[in-house]
């Protein structure tokens, strides 16, 4: 059940009602019902896994609380953390971890292991083991109480907006508001009702119609050459940053029509001026779990400079395995760590070299925005190892991206016909779905406040303008008879 179909409309529109009628001390069964149905539409079978990581975090929890021995709680939180990242490896790694046994042994001319473990990944594990091991830490740490009600803490662990692609959040946020929640708000539906509709925008308009497009050349990476690859490779950042920024819009939008606030996850992230600042506005949830039960328990930046950066470099390649089985996203994880660690390296250097350079206003905003560019270039070369299928075809689009650009007319020509890219759907790309993108990012990185929130406090006429307009967008432009996945919904 995905948020862009009408079986989650009718889904919401029978759970939002019923939600608001029940007494405020039962709603946390109403959602967990919702939840578990809304996880069950997936795969029956799979909610034996995500109920195990519940009872398994649950208890584990309560008994570290209790337990006054410093060695016995350790023990009971690797006990349980390994239990769970046991079942996120079997469904997620398993044939990863055989295909690089056969790589060693063929090496030495070996019979490889012929197991293959046929499985589809269950949907949502790697945000729901990863959210129970930070409530788990969390309580060993006595940073929160354990959770004594288990009905409460299930409806933590599935609550069902952002069970299958996050925000990850955090147990000390999100449990006292499905224990004890809030009051019915008419602002807080419209606020979240705006941000559903501007999410829905993201994925079913641009994201989904720039996917058409990426595949085109993605899908059959050997047959293009040239500006195809570039263009492709550009349109695939705005694809995946509009598919996930708009599933949890949607997921945030949904939380606040029912009371419950969850955490931002994405700040608008091209506009970002370093790498460091990038991954403090993208996926957030997830790159502030790294740092606090990662990139810190490793040793942080407390120790020398060299360990700083293995810490880094560690925290990267571990975010990029991640998000998938494969090499190509351990290069993109590390693609990030490495440019972190050179940004450490050479930072305080260009800051001395520039301090002069920077007193010029003109001159200052023209590094800020060189800046930018340079960085947003930079993680779309990293972007070529997420969405290739293969690392040979990571390779061969770096080979291949600039043939027959000594002569730009036919090489910008031939980019947008092998792309499938006309003239007259590039200027409507630009104009329908570029510019507002851009407008929206923009006013949020200068003023910190929603877009969606500012449109509010507008005129009624202006507003609902604004509003219709956006929604015959998405009746044109949404691909027919189709509700696509989200992208994240594969990690």
């Amino acid at each position: 059940m995905v948020f862009n179909s009408i079986k989650f409309l009718v889904f919401i529109c029978i759970f939002f009602p019923i939600y608001w009628l029940i007494p405020k001390k039962f709603r946390w069964i109403w959602i967990l019902i919702g939840s578990y149905y809304f996880y069950m539409s997936w795969n029956v079978k799979y909610v034996v896994l995500i109920l195990f990581t519940t009872v398994v975090s649950y208890f584990t929890a309560i008994l570290i609380e209790k337990s006054q021995n410093k060695r016995n709680k350790k023990a009971l939180l690797a006990t349980a953390v390994v239990l769970c990242l046991g079942v996120l490896f079997a469904f997620k790694y398993l044939n990863f971890f055989f295909e690089i046994i056969n790589n060693a042994l063929s090496l030495f001319t070996i019979q490889p292991i012929g197991i293959v473990w046929n499985v589809l990944l269950p949907v949502g594990i790697s945000f729901y083991t990863f959210q129970t091991i930070a409530y788990m830490v969390d309580i060993y740490r006595g940073n929160t109480p354990a959770e004594k009600n288990f009905g409460v803490y299930a409806a933590f662990v599935s609550f069902f907006p952002q069970l299958v692609a996050g925000p990850i959040e955090r147990s000390k946020d999100l449990l006292p508001q499905i224990r004890e929640p809030n009051s019915f708000s008419l602002f807080q539906v419209e606020s979240g009702a705006r941000l559903m509709l501007w999410g829905l925008f993201k994925k079913m308009v641009i994201a989904d119609n720039l996917a058409i497009y990426v595949n085109n050349v993605y899908n059959d990476v050997f047959a293009q050459r040239g500006f195809a690859l570039v263009l492709a490779t550009l349109f695939f950042a705005i694809q995946i940053y509009c598919d996930f920024s708009g599933y949890s819009d949607i997921a945030v939008g949904v939380s606040k029509t029912l009371g419950i606030d969850l955490t931002e996850n994405f700040k608008a992230p091209y506009f970002a001026r370093s790498i460091k600042e990038f991954w403090g506005r993208w996926h957030i949830s997830l790159s502030t779990w790294f740092k606090d039960y990662l990139y810190i328990p490793l040793g942080g930046n407390r120790r020398s400079k060299f360990r700083t950066y293995f810490n880094l470099l560690i925290v990267f390649c571990v975010s990029g395995l991640w998000h998938g089985a494969r090499i190509t996203f351990i290069i993109w994880g590390a693609i990030h760590g490495v440019a972190q660690i050179l940004e450490r390296m050479i930072g305080n250097i260009v800051k001395k070299r520039t301090k002069e350079f920077l007193q010029n206003k003109h001159l200052s905003r023209l590094l800020i925005g060189l800046r930018t560019i340079f960085v947003f270039l930079l993680i779309n070369v990293a972007w070529i190892f997420f969405r290739a299928n293969s690392l040979p075809e990571a390779l061969y689009v770096f080979c291949h991206m600039f043939d027959n650009i000594r002569n730009p007319i036919a090489y910008l020509r031939e980019g947008f016909v092998a792309a499938g890219v006309e003239l007259g759907t590039l200027i409507l790309i630009v104009l329908l779905f570029f510019t507002p993108l851009i407008a929206y990012d923009f006013c949020y990185y200068k003023t910190g406040v929603r877009t969606t929130e500012w449109v509010a406090k507008k005129p009624l006429v202006l507003r609902w303008t604004m509003y219709i307009t956006i929604a015959m967008l998405i009746v044109i432009f949404s691909q027919k008879g189709v509700a696509s996945e989200f992208v994240y919904f594969q990690f």
